[in-house]
């Protein structure tokens, strides 16, 4: 590995993405908190080691014409890069460059100056911090800013980086997530230090945290040369620090195994179109997840009601369902293993000399070759079953969201809101998978309002009143989850199930 180097070395000539597979910016409030103390407590003669920063470089071939970042990497010699590992790191550090332009443009000595008229030292303005570390502005023809660090462009992060933490102008609708609330909350924290670090020991302080921050925290830099190595990497890489959610982990192993199909399962059309749909799913999820600000949903939870609605419950253990997810429904050992299906091709007439008639039968057709048994290899897991999948947890998204808060479902009517009401008043317990895949059927509104009052009634009779235990009958109405997802039960059929468990334990 590489000596360990400044951030002010780092970012020479490189622009750094965060790719499709990896999770938003996860830092809260205890890891901004340690960041700070580092930086605050390093002397100025020490240096602090960071860690790993692994990246994935991306060939310039492969940077389409028309990308925002082309005319870096084209003409003046920058690489792109993908973040493995350390985004974490890296997007606080921006962050915080960010705070301390935003910081010292609000000084009253600095009010109405351009960037370029604002110093931070007798050597260094704004605009050259800028430029080192957040964005370049392209010269010529239109222009605009490419900045040394972002996301995806179809990241949800992508636009709240570049309007709300960048201030970059005109942003039109920012859609928010659980993530973008901790990118904004980092930016929150970062002013907050800097104004009471100036207030206590003025501009010198602040050009000291620059100093120590920009020359003294050490990086190993870390470059993986091969595709698979890539996505293993961020799976076991990202699970120290703030682990990984089970969800991100699931996220980052489907685009995996969306690139270990043969050709002739999922052509590259397939392939691109399924890592978009992926993509497209994780974000309808993260988004609903994190859409009330102030009381965002667990990943993890709804990832399990969301299994357990869709493939099987089991009360073995708690963590049995990322155990089947991870390790077996969406294993690369089933597509590294094939199955062997014997197909029946049609085989084309070779041209042959003098066949008599009676090779041939009545519709003029070859007896003897109008078909032959192929014996084809095929992945046991199949591009359908993912695609399958992730089109069902991106639609439960938004159900799982209304089940917790009814009263922001627009897609709900008044009697609806309130039988949801009241079943998270008296406690949902384990209905919340069935309430899901009720909400994500065509059902009809009042049969919705008939079986969550159904519901209401058991919970308080058996829970309530007769004290029953926690888990009583849990399993089967797990089960009845994944049964009407399924088509193979109806809501009538739901509620006289519930009416004669209720009527056993009332005896």
């Amino acid at each position: 590995m590489n000596k360990p180097v400044p951030l002010d070395s780092l970012f020479k000539e490189k622009l750094f993405r965060i790719p499709d597979y990896q999770r938003g910016y996860a830092w809260q409030k205890d890891q901004l908190g340690d960041f700070w103390e580092d930086l605050l407590n390093l002397d100025e003669d020490r240096s602090h080691y960071t860690g790993v920063l692994t990246l994935k470089n991306i060939p310039s071939k492969n940077i389409k014409s028309d990308s925002n970042e082309y005319w870096l990497v084209e003409d003046h010699s920058y690489n792109l890069y993908y973040i493995v590992d350390g985004q974490q790191r890296i997007t606080t550090f921006v962050i915080f460059v960010q705070c301390v332009i935003d910081f010292l443009k609000k000084l009253s000595e600095n009010v109405g100056k351009s960037d370029e008229e604002i110093y931070l030292t007798e050597s260094l303005n704004l605009e050259a911090i800028a430029k080192k570390y957040l964005y370049e502005i392209r010269p010529t023809g239109i222009k605009f800013r490419t900045y040394k660090f972002g996301y995806a462009v179809d990241n949800p992060s992508y636009q709240f980086l570049r309007y709300r933490i960048f201030n970059e102008q005109n942003p039109g609708a920012i859609q928010e997530t659980f993530y973008t609330l901790n990118l904004k909350n980092a930016k929150t924290y970062f002013i907050e230090q800097l104004e009471a670090l100036y207030k206590d020991e003025g501009l010198a302080a602040i050009q000291s945290l620059y100093k120590k921050l920009t020359k003294n925290f050490l990086f190993n830099e870390y470059v993986i040369e091969t595709e698979i190595d890539e996505f293993i990497a961020f799976e076991t890489m990202n699970n120290r620090g703030k682990q990984l959610s089970k969800l991100e982990l699931l996220k980052n192993r489907l685009i995996y195994l969306a690139t270990l199909y043969p050709e002739n399962e999922l052509d590259d059309a397939s392939r691109a179109e399924l890592r978009r749909d992926i993509n497209d799913a994780w974000k309808e999820i993260y988004y609903q997840l994190g859409r009330n600000e102030k009381h965002p949903l667990n990943d993890d939870d709804f990832l399990r009601a969301h299994w357990t609605m869709y493939f099987k419950y089991s009360r073995k253990a708690a963590d049995d369902y990322i155990k089947f997810l991870l390790g077996e429904q969406f294993s690369s050992k089933k597509i590294y293993k094939k199955i062997e299906v014997p197909v029946i091709m049609d085989v084309p007439i070779e041209h042959k000399e003098d066949i008599s008639a009676e090779d041939y039968d009545k519709d003029g057709s070859d007896a003897d070759n109008n078909g032959e048994e192929y014996v084809m290899a095929t992945s046991t897991l199949s591009p359908k079953e993912i695609s399958d999948y992730v089109k069902n947890i991106r639609a439960s998204a938004l159900h799982w969201f209304n089940s917790h808060f009814p009263d922001l479902a627009s897609e709900l009517n008044s009697e609806e809101k309130e039988a949801i009401r009241k079943l998270n008043r008296v406690g949902m317990l384990y209905f919340r998978p069935l309430v899901m895949a009720v909400l994500k059927s065509n059902a009809k509104p009042a049969d919705r309002v008939r079986l969550f009052n159904k519901i209401e009634r058991f919970i308080f009779i058996c829970f309530r009143l007769c004290q029953a235990r926690s888990n009583y009958r849990d399993s089967e109405f797990y089960n009845t989850a994944r049964e009407f997802d399924k088509g193979e039960i109806n809501i009538s059929q739901i509620i006289k199930k519930i009416s004669d468990r209720e009527a056993w334990v009332s005896r």
